[in-house]
């Protein structure tokens, strides 16, 4: 290793891995929850709002490891892996009653954030069964929200942290390379959008992408501590045609196997 190895964005030198090497040699039997909690406290590293980026340094201990920089501690124990067993979301007993009527006949719609909440199995299960993709855990920050109306839910939407380049979103934004890197973070990408099959009522799409452009930020603020300027997503075009994206002034920026549409949060 000469000049260092980048990982995230972030050039580590020989010098950081030197002091892991010598984090390691101190503490023989320490875990590596230990070892990455030590070196994200060392390094100042956290989320804005005071977390560590343990999870994102566990990363980058398991890459050092696999150049041969290092040698991490035996695994403590080994953790489930949820791809290989996919756990089976609880029973849901909802009403499925068909509602078919106008947008104004359920107002108010309510958006409610579920990430931590006991209303977070409701969100799993839903999206395990009736999203094409079905449910997968995010990573890094991240929402799940459950829309209701009339006391039932209707809707699933998840935000998460934006993917680290895209070409013709950071042409449309216009910042630098220093830029994007600084303030990536200020930016959510909706990964998960479902209306629930037996809820048919026009224009509740766009009226739920305009709620949360209105909520995001303050939520997003008081989760992680920074706030969010802009809102992006990739639609599927072989699937979608992201019209209610459209329809909510999202601004459009590609169009290739997946459209990619963005917009401002509404502070």
């Amino acid at each position: 290793m000469s000049a260092g190895i980048k990982y995230r964005g972030r050039l580590f030198t020989k010098e950081d891995v030197a002091f892991i090497q010598r984090l390691i040699a101190a503490h023989p039997q320490a875990s590596r929850c230990f070892l990455s909690r030590q070196i994200c406290r060392a390094w100042n590293w956290q989320q804005a709002n005071g977390a560590l980026k343990d999870i994102v340094c566990r990363g980058l201990l398991l890459r050092l490891e696999a150049e041969g920089l290092i040698q991490l501690p035996a695994r403590k124990r080994v953790p489930p892996n949820p791809l290989a067993q996919p756990s089976v979301p609880p029973p849901l007993s909802i009403d499925q009653t068909p509602l078919e009527c106008g947008l104004k006949d359920i107002q108010p719609v309510e958006l409610r954030q579920v990430r931590r909440t006991p209303a977070e199995p409701l969100y799993r299960g839903l999206m395990a069964r009736y999203h094409y993709l079905g449910y997968s855990q995010p990573v890094g920050e991240h929402l799940k929200y459950v829309a209701f109306a009339q006391g039932r839910p209707v809707a699933c939407l998840a935000w998460c942290s934006a993917p680290w380049h895209i070409g013709c979103r950071d042409r449309f934004i216009g910042w630098s390379p220093q830029q994007r890197k600084k303030n990536l973070c200020l930016i959510v990408n909706n990964t998960r959008f479902l209306i629930l099959p037996w809820v048919r009522v026009p224009y509740l799409a766009s009226h739920l992408l305009g709620l949360s452009a209105r909520r995001l930020p303050q939520d997003w603020q008081n989760f992680y501590g920074h706030p969010l300027y802009w809102l992006e997503t990739f639609v599927d075009s072989e699937k979608f045609e992201g019209t209610c994206y459209q329809a909510a002034n999202w601004r459009l920026c590609a169009i290739a196997h997946k459209i990619h549409y963005v917009t401002s949060a509404v502070m």
